[in-house]
């Protein structure tokens, strides 16, 4: 794994103590897009689950996340997509 996926799975394991944490690179979907890169590591898909998201809508949770992953979206993420849940809820 590269240092932009280990960077993001110590930051949200850090800040969320999550009962799920899948994060996948799926930068080589994006080949020859805006924002991709050669070596990879820029567009990621991650599935979270916490029990800090309980009582928080969808948005405020992507909120929490995206602010967790501040820099990397400065820097090398071009595209983050989240999905956060609840222990319970369906994902």
């Amino acid at each position: 794994m590269g240092a932009v996926i280990e960077t993001i799975r110590r930051k949200l394991q850090d800040g969320f103590s999550p009962t799920r944490l899948d994060v996948v690179d799926d930068s080589a979907r994006h080949h020859g897009h805006a924002g991709a890169r050669p070596g990879g590591e820029s567009h990621f898909n991650v599935v979270i689950e916490s029990a800090a998201f309980e009582g928080q809508g969808r948005v405020a949770r992507q909120r929490a996340v995206y602010a967790a992953l501040s820099e990397e979206l400065e820097g090398p993420v071009h595209a983050l997509s989240v999905i956060a849940t609840a222990p319970g809820e369906a994902a």
